[in-house]
């Protein structure tokens, strides 16, 4: 099992400010102002990689309609993207939903026929209307006839958010100073049994690296001759997050292709050769 936790130094310090001012004998100054609450530990928030493992799919959410659900209802025919995010969030959130949609806009799959989104609220607080809005403004985004149908909302109470966070690695805390959450940012890609295939970490995910954990995922059931050649010369990078070139697996693709393109010069050599020999001589 690969657990890979993303780094979040940076994103705290501009969520969560400093720390308590410190006096020259270093105790806390008595003459300054009450200083706010010291930021989150670093430890408590990031993304654990569990490449491999399973979700939970008997967990019960509610849908942006306020329908009882339950995860398997979203698996078992087709790979599932899942963004873990809150719907009131002020400021990653909001990027990781657009960074999604940009890199979904790019592919020409599409979500209820070749795989499902899944935008799930891990604040239990959040109800299915707040769903439903967010639905309406990220639908408007896409832009696209097939998002309705294949790009889901849902929220859950607190134990449904519990066991989903925990199996899938991702970790947050609360900040009652800044009233929000500090959190991870990325997209999962679940295969459609459930198991967990790959993770894209910050709030861009190149269409190119979904593209191909879509293809993965589904058991290269979806895509082409083409996307298949590129998964020979592309390797998954767990510590990255993304796909990347090798000299070894370039190599081998294009020995590949280069196979592909000798088989088709003989199939087209052979038809010119029997064309020729059915035809009556001069």
């Amino acid at each position: 099992m690969n657990r890979v936790s993303l780094p979040v130094a940076a994103v705290l310090a501009l969520l969560l400010g400093s720390a308590l001012p410190i006096s020259a004998t270093g105790k806390t100054d008595p003459h300054l102002p009450e200083a706010p609450l010291p930021p989150p530990p670093v430890k408590d928030v990031g993304l654990d990689q569990k490449l491999g493992e399973s979700i939970p799919l008997d967990l019960v959410f509610r849908d942006e309609a306020g329908k009882s659900v339950r995860l398997s209802q979203y698996f078992g025919k087709r790979p599932v993207v899942l963004s873990l995010v809150y719907f009131n969030c002020p400021m990653l959130c909001g990027m990781t939903t657009d960074g999604l949609v940009r890199s979904v806009r790019a592919l020409r799959f599409e979500p209820g026929t070749d795989y499902e989104i899944l935008s799930i609220s891990f604040d239990p607080k959040e109800t299915p209307e707040v769903a439903s809005e967010k639905k309406r403004t990220v639908m408007a985004q896409y832009g696209r006839e097939s998002g309705p149908g294949g790009w889901h909302f849902l929220t859950g109470d607190a134990a449904s958010v519990a066991a989903l966070t925990s199996a899938v690695g991702f970790r947050y805390v609360w900040d009652a100073e800044q009233k929000q959450f500090a959190h991870a940012t990325g997209v999962t890609v679940l295969t459609p049994q459930g198991r967990i295939a790959r993770y894209f970490f910050g709030i861009e995910y190149p269409a190119k690296d979904l593209r191909l954990a879509l293809i993965e995922a589904s058991e290269e059931k979806i895509g082409n001759v083409v996307d298949q050649l590129l998964l020979l010369c592309f390797h998954y990078d767990p510590k990255a997050g993304r796909y990347t070139a090798t000299v070894r697996n370039l190599v081998r693709g294009g020995a590949a292709l280069t196979l592909v393109l000798l088989a088709g010069f003989v199939a087209v050599m052979l038809r010119r050769e029997r064309a020729s020999a059915k035809r009556p001589p001069r």
